[in-house]
């Protein structure tokens, strides 16, 4: 198997691995919405979609490309296994860890989260090793151009990350100084199961750093892998001083198979009813239930004027009513 950019698969019998079918697609190996992948290699990743289409001859197609829309840690993790199964075999469980890190913000494995970090920082125009002027090309260019480049490093990662220690370690100090926060208590998250909800009160001194969610460049004060490590839920409702913010995990946007994730709801009405009480000079904002991660947050100010408690009871009730608005199941 050989590697393609997505924009030259066009006219060529090939695999898509985590993104979406060309014309001349026989096969799509992704946990993507309605994304037509089989459901006896269904998997939360995309990459663990690859492992098992490897184990299972019988789902094999006549294509010797695989390609990609969009460069990401699942992605690339999943690339890898096809073009270089025998390595990939070798470490399987932590290139499906890789992929569960930056597609969700879980690791089971240290090293997971740090490869994820110096995949980002590759990717990061602002921190790349990698020559500037691949960042200045438009993005189905720059997508290809890292897939070719890490394609290359992604098996030196597998075996000598220590080696890569400057890309890595300060999201990971990051890291654990977040999961040192939520340990003592100091971020407190309060689960609601029967709403797949968790509450998160950040402390209102905690200031926002830099950190990577699908290798681009975020600012958050608590790392989102630390959060997202510590409560399964789907929906997050993050709670730092007058600000307040719902965030739907990934997991609400892609076809999970491990568990059962709440769908979403469409809280464009909510924003609506939070713009007749807000006195700020902001105006909430919901995403909408198609972005892969959508918020429901306030632009324009940095504190609400509504008391966060009463928001806090609105989304409950909103979460609690509201009709499902999003399925990415086929």
């Amino acid at each position: 198997m050989r590697f393609l950019p997505y924009s030259r698969v066009t006219n060529v019998a090939n695999i898509i691995i985590d993104g979406a079918a060309t014309g001349n697609t026989l096969l799509t190996l992704s946990h993507w919405p309605k994304s037509g992948t089989p459901a006896p290699l269904k998997a939360d990743t995309s990459a663990e979609i690859v492992f098992r289409y490897l184990d299972l001859p019988q789902f094999h197609v006549q294509a010797d490309v695989v390609s990609n829309n969009h460069f990401d840690e699942d992605g690339l993790a999943g690339v890898f296994a096809m073009i270089e199964p025998a390595t990939a075999e070798r470490h399987r469980d932590l290139l499906i860890d890789v992929a569960q890190a930056g597609d969700f913000g879980i690791f089971k494995m240290r090293e997971a989260a740090r490869i994820v970090f110096t995949l980002s920082a590759y990717a990061d125009a602002d921190t790349s090793p990698l020559p500037k002027s691949i960042f200045a090309r438009p993005y189905p260019e720059l997508a290809a151009e890292l897939y070719v480049r890490l394609l290359e490093l992604l098996p030196q990662l597998l075996s000598n990350l220590k080696d890569y220690r400057t890309q890595w370690e300060i999201e990971d100090v990051r890291l654990a100084e977040s999961e040192e926060l939520i340990e003592r208590k100091l971020v407190t998250i309060e689960e609601r199961p029967d709403l797949d909800l968790a509450v998160v009160h950040i402390p209102e001194d905690l200031a926002a750093q830099r950190v990577h969610r699908f290798t681009q460049r975020q600012f958050a004060e608590c790392h989102p892998f630390a959060l997202h490590n510590a409560t399964r839920c789907s929906r997050l409702l993050l709670l730092h001083e007058k600000r307040v913010e719902l965030q739907y995990r990934y997991e609400g946007w892609v076809q999970i198979v491990s568990r059962k994730v709440a769908p979403r709801v469409d809280l464009s009405p909510l924003a609506k009813e939070l713009n007749r009480q807000e006195r700020s000079k902001g105006r909430w904002v919901f995403d909408g239930v198609d972005r892969i991660t959508p918020r429901l947050h306030l632009e324009g100010s940095a504190s609400t004027s509504i008391p966060p408690p009463t928001i806090v009871e609105r989304v409950e009730q909103y979460l609690r009513i509201g009709p499902p608005a999003w399925n990415p199941y086929d």
